[in-house]
């Protein structure tokens, strides 16, 4: 076999301090900017099944209105609603086996050391593990509620016309409209990002004509009653020990009605009624007591800020708070008579013909959405479903996965301008390490600390109740790698030194934990997987657990070399660096197997599924930079062929991977191929594990089912396309597909710290602007064929020199390079 080894710190791996480069496409101001067009989509029906309905969010609490004619079912969403509670699953007699595992592993019994793992290298009591159902110690997010409307029309014989129902991505906010009789009505709902609450907007245009009951309620634990004017929700989830009682979280939603042109509120023993109406406004409160002992008060409080507020004021309020967060970025793709489609039309036409431009810029847009949406700095971080779901045992319990769907959440916080939403992720990730310290020595008699695969918001770091997946034991490394790339975006110090510990304490349970395999003298992980592939033993049996992967090694080279590089940054810690240093050189090298691909264990094992979800093995090319087309194109080459061989058609979340994949190549049209692919209209519910990604109507990811991490790594995927940034050089459309002849972007960020700008005109790059936002050098890969170069430093002309192609420009924060390429 062809073996490569990667250079140690100062050569391949390269994690830049450099700045970005950012084309400016008219004016210097670009935090100031404002996207022009209108970004949206909508149905010309109601909702008929939930992935139809709108998600609203302001990174707490989520609404999803159906736009119901009669009767509108609104579900309600607060990010911390969670059954289950701490607990103790730290298995102390692991450790005993650990030793008998690896020697299996060396000798190349690992069936027998599968075998034994799944006897006693689990967590204590299977149940208490990831389970089935909310009722398990592990818990479930789930639904608040839902919010019921039926309404009351005097002539209920009458047809319906003008039906249209929006979701508008630049204001947050839901609309619903239709004609009914001779009466128009309108509604819009939104999760104010100002006042936190949910808000619902009713009108008539006839008077009196607005006339309907309002209820509320869940599945289950819940009671419902009027309490004065507000109509409340309230109950308490099983906290997975005691089934007699419930004692875990309590949570709590009021519902006051608000009538600013008359009509009548008739309050019933659990529901509320309006009568006689032309307006009403309906606020909803909710909160739970993760976290808040006082949040009943906290319903109060929110509601009586925001109802002396008139409609006009709630709305602009909200939408204000929420543009210093989307506004940031812009993409612009052309547009198309297409966009004037109801979504679900769109989503078919474009299988037919790929020729429609800005729906990838919607999908961009909705991705970023998204986040902003089901995240916000000092609350929890988006789960499987974000924020949203409608169901009390949410699929895999719509808890934190930790072998990529919890990382691809967060993808495109820094490129697309959204660093502070990195911030709750971090926040979780130093709540684990308490709990993995104690992992760590349990299992492994190693310091620093560990998780694995399953993550919830109750501190749950143990080995998984299936070794098959929940061996993985490189989660916390993986996750760090988020802790350093915020740095990276930023530059900012203060927070390195904070999340430092946290690097360092993860690096240090590895250099415990990594034992040498006799075999081939490497450090090796053992007992791990290659996250959640099987491989097929002489003997035919079919196995999961091994000693060392691939995506180990690519992992914690990557984390030592974060660890390194930030002990330099912050001067500490020389003997510590010396340490990894030494045991980084000591791990396989990724490496080409005889069938030219990347070898995905460090023997070259039958494959089980050739077409497995998972690649695991091309960490390192996305979103470890590790494997790159400059700097390591034997590695790029067998990562194509690994990518080729693995086939494009997958689960969403897989899909949405491969993107990236195919981005980091510089392969625009597979990467766009593989954007067609992840927008495949999908309807199925169940779960499919091969091939049944795609997308639902209201754009949310089909695994299926529904899971979010689609949506996400399919923005970053787009984002990849278009800047590139993680190899010490500023790429400017690296990966343009065919398809985005003609286009601009504004405001998407790179490492090193700045904001870049392009514009470009049948494929040719003609613009471009860095804004620097933190001191520093950047290094910016010119295009070729660009001769005609001018640049302007602070819209003065400015003489540069450009060697090799690439342009080098120290810069202070606030300083605006732009360059103008004539063709």
């Amino acid at each position: 076999m062809n073996s490569i080894r990667l250079k140690e710190i100062g050569r391949k791996i390269i994690r830049p301090s450099v700045a970005v480069l950012l084309v400016i496409l008219t004016a210097c101001d670009m935090p100031e900017m404002k996207t022009t067009n209108k970004i949206a989509y909508h149905f010309d029906e109601p909702a008929r099944m939930w992935e139809e309905t709108l998600p609203l969010g302001n990174g707490r609490l989520g609404m999803m209105p159906d736009g119901g004619i009669d009767r509108e079912n609104i579900l309600l969403n607060e990010i911390s609603m969670w059954s289950g509670s701490k607990q103790d699953t730290d298995n102390p007699q692991a450790v005993w086996s650990l030793a008998n595992i690896r020697r299996l592993l060396f000798e190349g019994k690992n069936d027998e050391a599968q075998d034994l793992m799944y006897r006693t290298f689990v967590c204590k009591g299977a149940g208490s593990g990831q389970g089935q159902g909310a009722n398990v110690p592990y818990g479930s997010y789930q639904l608040l509620g839902n919010l019921v409307l039926d309404y009351i029309y005097a002539g209920n014989a009458d047809s319906v016309s003008a039906y249209r129902r929006e979701l508008n991505l630049n204001d947050a906010i839901a609309s619903t409209s239709f004609r009914k009789g001779k009466v128009n009505y309108s509604r819009e709902s939104f999760t104010s990002f100002s006042g936190d609450l949910g808000v619902v907007h009713l009108v008539a245009d006839a008077d009196k004509a607005l006339n309907f009951n309002i209820g509320m309620n869940r599945p289950e634990h819940y009671a419902l009653s009027v309490d004065g004017k507000d109509l409340l929700m309230k109950g308490q989830l099983p906290d997975g020990v005691d089934t007699l009682e419930m004692k875990g979280t309590k949570y709590a939603a009021r519902v006051r009605v608000l009538l600013p042109k008359g009509g009548s509120l008739i309050p019933g023993d659990s529901s509320l009624t309006v009568q006689n109406a032309s307006e009403a406004i309906l606020l909803v409160s909710m909160a739970t007591s993760y976290k808040n002992e006082g949040f009943e008060d906290q319903l109060f409080s929110l509601l009586a800020e925001s109802e002396r507020k008139d409609y006009p004021t709630l709305r602009r309020e909200h939408v204000n708070a929420y543009r210093s967060l989307f506004d940031r970025v812009d993409l612009d793709l052309g547009r198309t008579e297409r966009d004037e489609l109801p979504i679900d039309e769109r989503l078919a036409a474009f299988q037919q013909d790929k020729n429609d431009p800005s729906l990838g810029a919607l999908y961009f847009q909705f991705g970023r959405y998204l986040l902003i949406s089901s995240t916000r700095v000092g609350s929890l971080p988006p789960n499987l479903q974000g924020l949203w779901c409608n169901t009390i045992n949410t699929p895999w319990n719509g808890d934190y996965h930790l072998n990529i769907n919890f990382q691809m959440n967060h993808w495109p916080a820094e490129v697309t301008n959204l660093s502070e939403l990195h911030l709750p992720m971090t926040e979780w990730i130093k709540q684990q390490v308490e709990s993995g310290e104690r992992t760590a020595k349990v299992f492994y008699n190693a310091r620093g600390w560990v998780t694995h695969i399953l993550g919830n918001v109750w501190e749950f770091t143990a080995p998984g109740e299936h070794p098959s997946w929940g061996a993985t034991n490189t989660s916390a490394a993986w996750l760090c790698e988020h802790l350093f790339t915020h740095y990276q975006y930023t530059q900012d110090k203060e927070y390195l030194k904070e999340v430092y510990p946290v690097m360092k304490g993860a690096a240090l349970f590895f250099t415990d934990m990594l034992v040498r395999d006799p075999r081939n003298n490497y450090l090796v992980t053992a007992p791990t997987t290659s996250p959640e592939n099987a491989f097929r033993m002489p003997n035919g049996k079919v196995i999961h657990i091994c000693a060392g992967s691939t995506m180990d090694n690519q992992i914690v080279r990557e984390l030592f070399t974060n660890t390194i590089a930030a002990a330099n940054i912050l001067g500490v810690d020389s003997a510590f660096c010396r340490e990894l240093a030494d045991k980084r050189s000591r791990l396989m090298p990724t490496t080409i197997g005889k069938d030219g691909r990347i070898m995905e264990w460090l023997e070259q094992y039958e494959e089980v599924e050739p077409h497995h979800r998972h690649v695991s093995h091309l960490y390192g090319l996305y979103p470890g930079n590790e494997i790159s087309m400059e700097h390591t194109p034997e590695l790029a080459e067998a990562a194509r062929k690994t990518l080729e061989a693995r086939g494009d058609k997958s689960t969403g979340w897989s899909m949405a991977w491969k993107i990236n994949f195919w981005a980091r190549l510089h392969d625009g049209d597979h990467a766009y191929q593989l954007l067609a692919d992840l927008l495949r209209p999908c309807v199925e519910k169940g779960t499919n594990m091969v091939n049944g990604g795609g997308s639902y109507p209201n754009l949310f990811c089909a695994h299926p089912p529904f899971q979010i991490d689609g949506n996400y790594g399919g923005c970053a995927g787009i984002a990849e396309m278009l800047i590139q940034s993680q190899t010490g050089n500023i790429e400017l459309l690296p990966a343009l597909p065919s398809a985005w002849k003609t286009g601009s972007f504004k405001g998407l960020k790179v490492q090193g710290g700045g904001e870049v700008s392009a514009k470009w005109t049948e494929g040719q790059l003609t613009e471009a602007g860095l804004k620097a936002t933190v001191p520093g050098t950047f290094r910016i890969k010119l295009p070729a064929q660009s001769a005609n170069l001018s640049i302007k430093m602070n819209q003065s002309p400015a003489s540069l020199p450009v060697i090799g192609g690439m342009l080098t420009v120290d810069m202070k924060a606030g300083d605006v390079l732009q360059l103008t390429i004539d063709r």
